[in-house]
C-alpha cells in the first residue's frame, strides 16, 4: 500500500520533533532525574504576643525578608501562655515546616518542646528571648546585658550616684533576665544606690500599673523605676501620676516604643530608653534561617545593637 509523498513527509516530520537532542534524555525514560524541588520554604514562628509595638514591628521585617528569600511564614501569637505556645510549636512540628522561630514565654519551660522539634530535624531559631538549655540553630536578640548596663549608667547619673531603686521585673524571661543583670552590674558601681526591690510586673501595662502603686507604697523614699520594656515603663509613669509623685521619682525603660519617645520628648518622669532594633531582628533571623537552609555555618548568637535615647538625643533628631 502506498502513502502519499505528503503523508509521509508529515509522519516523518512528527516522529523527528519527538526524539530526544543528543545527549538529551528522552521524556519518562528510565533513572530521568525527577524535576528539581521548590526552592520554597515553610516558616513556623510563635512569638510572644502581638499586643507590644517590638513585636508587631519584628513581624514586618520578618515578613518582609521572608518574602524575598520566597519563604512561606506562618506566624501564631502566645499572647504569654506556656501551654498555649507548646500547643502552636507542636502542631507547626505535626505540619512539617522545615524551621521554626521562638520567642519563649517561660525561656526555661519551653526547653523540652524546642528539643523535641530538633530530634526531628527541624531547626529551631529563638528571636528576641533565648530558650534555656534548648537545641537552638541560632539565638537572634538585642545585646540585652549591654542594654541593661547602657540604661544604668544613665539612671546612675540622673541620680548623681546615689538614690534608691525599684525594677518592675519579668523574671521568666531570658532577655530580661540579661537586661535586669547588666542593670545590676552597672548599679554596683555606685555603692550609694540601692535596689530596694523588685515587683513582677510580667511585660504588661496594666500588671506593671498595679505593681509600681505596690512599689509606691511599700517605698515612700524611691527614687527611681526601671521599667524592663515600655509596657512596664509606662504602666509605671500612670502609677506615679496617679499618685501625684511624677515629681519625686524618675523613670527609665527599655524599647523606644514610638510613645515611650513621645512621652520622654514631652518631659515627663520617663527620662530615657535603651531602644532596641525589632525591624532588624526580624531580617537577620530570616536571613540568619536562610543561610542555614543554604548549608552555612550560622553563629550560635547573633548581637543585635541596643542605643540609648532620651529628650535631647529626641529633640535633636527633628532638627
Amino acid at each position: 500500500m502506498r502513502f502519499p509523498i505528503l503523508t509521509v513527509l508529515t509522519i516523518l516530520a512528527a516522529i523527528t520533533s519527538c526524539s530526544p537532542t543528543p545527549g538529551e534524555p528522552a521524556a519518562g525514560a528510565v533513572g530521568e532525574p525527577p524535576p528539581p524541588a521548590s526552592a520554597s520554604k515553610t516558616v513556623g514562628a510563635s512569638l510572644l504576643t502581638q499586643g507590644h509595638q517590638f513585636y508587631r514591628d519584628l513581624v514586618a521585617a520578618m515578613e518582609t525578608e521572608a518574602k524575598k528569600q520566597g519563604y512561606s511564614l506562618r506566624i501564631q501569637y502566645a499572647e504569654f501562655q506556656s501551654p498555649k505556645q507548646i500547643n502552636q510549636i507542636e502542631t507547626f512540628v505535626q505540619q512539617g515546616v522545615d524551621a521554626l522561630i521562638v520567642a519563649p514565654c517561660d525561656s526555661a519551660g519551653i526547653a523540652p518542646t524546642i528539643n523535641d522539634a530538633a530530634s526531628k530535624g527541624i531547626p529551631v531559631f529563638t528571636a528576641d528571648i533565648a530558650a534555656h538549655n534548648a537545641n537552638v540553630t541560632s539565638h537572634i536578640a538585642s545585646d540585652n546585658v549591654l542594654g541593661g548596663k547602657l540604661i544604668g549608667e544613665y539612671l546612675a547619673k540622673l541620680l548623681n550616684g546615689k538614690g534608691n531603686v525599684a525594677i518592675i521585673d519579668n523574671a521568666e524571661v531570658a532577655s530580661v533576665q540579661e537586661r535586669v543583670a547588666g542593670f545590676e552590674e552597672a548599679i554596683k558601681g555606685y555603692p550609694e544606690i540601692k535596689i530596694v526591690q523588685k515587683a513582677p510586673g510580667y511585660g504588661r501595662r496594666d500588671k506593671a500599673m498595679r505593681a509600681a502603686q505596690d512599689v509606691i507604697q511599700a517605698q515612700s523614699d524611691l527614687n527611681a523605676i526601671f521599667g524592663i520594656n515600655d509596657d512596664s515603663a509606662l504602666g509605671a509613669l500612670a502609677a506615679l501620676e496617679s499618685a501625684g509623685m511624677q515629681d519625686k521619682v524618675i523613670i527609665v525603660g527599655y524599647d523606644g516604643t514610638p510613645e515611650a519617645r513621645d512621652v520622654i520628648r514631652s518631659g515627663r518622669a520617663l527620662k530615657a530608653d535603651t531602644v532596641q532594633h525589632p525591624e532588624e531582628i526580624g531580617r537577620i533571623t530570616i536571613q540568619t534561617i536562610a543561610d542555614h537552609f543554604a548549608g552555612k555555618p550560622v553563629p550560635k548568637i547573633v548581637p543585635v545593637r541596643v542605643d540609648i535615647i532620651d529628650k535631647a538625643s529626641l529633640d535633636a533628631e527633628q532638627k
